[in-house]
């Protein structure tokens, strides 16, 4: 949860530096991060592929309930804002 102050501060510097703010859904917030390991899953109960029904699936986006998933997605705006100066 975030505290009043720091969202009035991040409002007046987006404001200040002539910015574009986007909002993101908190639910899908983990659906965007890249996985940097290699993850594999199985086929989830009900949607086995009629095909191929061993096959497993390697991940390229985080997954909900996976460990990885903080990780993944606090990479993407870490990387952004240290490659701008923030620290």
């Amino acid at each position: 949860m975030a505290h009043l102050e720091a969202i009035q501060i991040l409002l007046s510097f987006v404001v200040y530096s002539n910015m574009k703010l986007y909002q993101r859904d908190a639910k899908s917030a983990f659906l965007n991060g890249l996985m940097q390991e290699e993850v594999y899953v199985e086929q989830p109960p009900g949607l086995e592929s009629d095909t191929f029904p061993h096959h497993i699936f390697k991940l390229d986006k985080a997954l909900y309930g996976l460990k990885q998933d903080p990780r993944a997605w606090y990479e993407k705006p870490s990387s952004f804002l240290l490659k701008n100066g923030f620290e």
